[in-house]
């Protein structure tokens, strides 16, 4: 959990002056939050040297494309975050969905990169992170260990990803391709129901103090640059969407849980419009709804614990969506037989169409929890729904032809295509669902306790003192703080100066 104290001891004070030479060394200049939220207020000398930039490179000035205002060529800046609104012929619900596109970020095509830099960069000008003697362990399922290793190599640090072995084999190369050494990339016991096993081997890792475990369920960086970043680009595509739709609210947002970080731009909405904040899991492993267990394939979503920094007494609604719904609808969205069908029978719009190339499994799980939100709380079509597409389907074509096979082993065609949209899309239920009061608020908090306070060793006072919504709001206070820091650890460098 990232602190934000000064640098009053020699050793952190150390770290510090070596992020300075590191930093200096490979000419890396940091961005700040508000150029994050906001990539307008990047100077425009950072800006022209962008263009001659591949997104996908290991190049320090990637670190400012590290948002969601990226064009779809990831070269330039879109007026507004790149999003869909999907149709009823799609959802089968008259309440508008809208998804902002997460394959827009640079290097590894997810959102889970600004969650890494969230986590990373305020322990850098806190002098918490000596990137010359040790090296950030980044455990996750899938994008965020990927999201570090990206930021620790454009940093000039030494990055370690921690994920289970059953995850897809395209992050698996996409890994290999960008870790120092192949030690770097950690094998754990297990696929994406397995959070526990990552946790036990952080605990065996973080033995050498050489390792810092940069948890993204406990990160405070984490939820800061959703409620700030994530937020302020939802918020934008509300107003673009309220102009020409006045009556239009902004009535739900919907996440899958994760590590909690996405769903905390659900707080800055319900402030200032009363939306209401859905959290998802996979039905499979019903932690929040049942105080249950499983195991399951939608990628992107940890499971079996509360995450330390989900605001759990601000969540208003659980869904579950299970696997067997997304391994059939990623068929359906990827394949030209489910394209087909969408566009003939469904008439679904072409540009939907296309963008399906932007849903993730874990996306389509987002969007079939917005469609049963919609029917659990009666929306209509004054009543937006939004959710996040946290990655593209490129990551998941092996995970496809297993569906294939598991599912459909003579074949998947049109047929196949019409009766999977059906039965998990159009014909999604109110079942599974949950509207939390005050009691449901507290069963899941509660069950948190057995994580973090016995397990992780925080202070009760300090676990409990999470219910309050004042020391959620208090956290917001580092931001400017951090973002201070950076631009003095940058006048150090003189990386910018130069640029």
């Amino acid at each position: 959990m990232t602190t934000t104290g000064a640098l009053d001891d020699v050793t952190r004070r150390s770290s510090y002056q070596n992020a300075v030479r590191r930093l200096r060394d490979a000419r890396v200049g940091l961005p700040t939050f508000a150029e994050l939220v906001d990539p307008s207020r990047i100077p425009a000398r950072i800006t022209a040297a962008l263009a001659s930039v591949d997104p996908d490179a290991a190049h320090p000035m990637n670190l400012f494309r590290v948002h969601w205002w990226n064009d779809s060529a990831r070269t330039g800046l879109a007026a507004v975050p790149e999003h869909v609104v999907l149709p009823k012929s799609f959802t089968g619900v008259d309440a508008p969905i809208v998804v902002a596109l997460g394959n827009r970020f640079p290097m590894i095509h997810a959102h889970k990169v600004l969650a890494a830099y969230a986590c990373l960069a305020p322990r850098l000008v806190h002098g918490e992170f000596d990137p010359e003697t040790q090296r950030a362990i980044w455990p996750s399922t899938g994008n965020y260990c990927r999201g570090g290793i990206a930021i620790s190599r454009l940093l000039g640090c030494r990055g370690a990803a921690v994920l289970p072995e059953g995850m897809s084999a395209e992050r698996f190369r996409w890994l290999e391709r960008w870790v120092s050494d192949p030690s770097d990339i950690v094998r754990t016991p297990g696929s994406e129901s397995n959070v526990k096993e990552i946790y036990d081997k952080c605990a065996e890792l973080e033995r050498d103090p050489a390792n810092v475990i940069l948890n993204q369920f406990s990160e405070v960086g984490n939820h800061l640059g959703h409620v700030f970043a994530t937020g302020s680009a939802l918020e934008a595509i509300y107003r673009l969407l309220s102009a020409r739709h006045p009556a239009l609210k902004l009535a739900a947002f919907v996440s899958a849980t994760g590590s909690a970080g996405t769903i905390a731009a659900g707080d800055p909405l319900k402030q200032a419009h009363g939306t209401r904040i859905v959290a998802v899991e996979a039905l499979e492993c019903p932690t929040m709804l049942e105080n249950g267990y499983g195991e399951h394939n939608i990628q992107g979503i940890g499971d079996k614990h509360i995450p330390y920094i989900h605001n759990v007494m601000n969540t208003d609604v659980v869904v579950g969506v299970s696997d067997h719904a997304t391994d059939q609808l990623g068929l359906v969205c990827s394949t030209e037989e489910g394209r087909a069908w969408l566009r003939e029978v469904q008439q679904v719009p072409e540009p939907i169409l296309e963008a399906l190339a932007s849903f993730g499994l874990s996306t389509l799980c987002n969007i079939v929890a917005a469609v049963k939100t919609a029917k659990k709380l009666g929306l209509g079509p004054d009543d937006a729904v939004f959710t996040v597409a946290t990655d593209g389907d490129a990551m998941y074509s092996s995970e496809h032809e297993l569906a294939r096979a598991k599912y459909y082993g003579s074949g998947f065609g049109r047929k196949d295509a019409a009766e999977a949209f059906h039965h998990w899309m159009l014909g999604a239920d109110t079942a599974d669902t949950e509207v939390l009061d005050d009691h449901g608020r507290r069963r899941i908090f509660n069950l948190g306790y057995f994580t973090w306070v016995e397990q992780r060793g925080v202070a009760f006072e300090d676990f409990v003192a999470r219910r309050e919504q004042s020391w959620w709001h208090s956290l917001r206070d580092a931001v400017p703080q951090w973002d201070a820091m950076i631009i003095e650890m940058n006048a150090r460098t003189g990386v910018l100066d130069a640029s």
